[in-house]
């Protein structure tokens, strides 16, 4: 059997407007993918960059710990400040 079937008008047009509208969806589809890479991309970068800033911010505590801390405080006051810790006579509690 062979089919010896002329396209009409109408079914030329059919087919070409299902192409171009294959054509789109597929360039779409490509589109899509890529800027969807590139978000996510961009999200590594941010994670990455907020990792840094995590691992800064605990470096930064401990160097704050490391400065309050009560024997330095006090190491400074005396050296640089020149106080001294009155005797014990003369310090009041008050009570609240």
């Amino acid at each position: 059997m062979v089919f010896d079937r002329s396209v009409n008008k109408l079914e030329l047009i059919g087919i070409i407007f299902l192409s171009v509208v294959l054509m789109i969806t597929a360039l779409a589809v490509i589109y899509c993918k890529n800027y969807s890479r590139s978000i996510f991309i961009e999200i590594e970068r941010h994670e990455r960059a907020l990792d840094q800033y995590e691992v800064e911010r605990g470096q930064m505590l401990l160097e704050l710990s490391t400065l309050a801390e009560q024997n330095r405080v006090e190491a400074i006051a005396r050296e640089r400040l020149k106080l001294v810790m009155p005797p014990r006579e003369s310090i009041i509690y008050i009570k609240p």
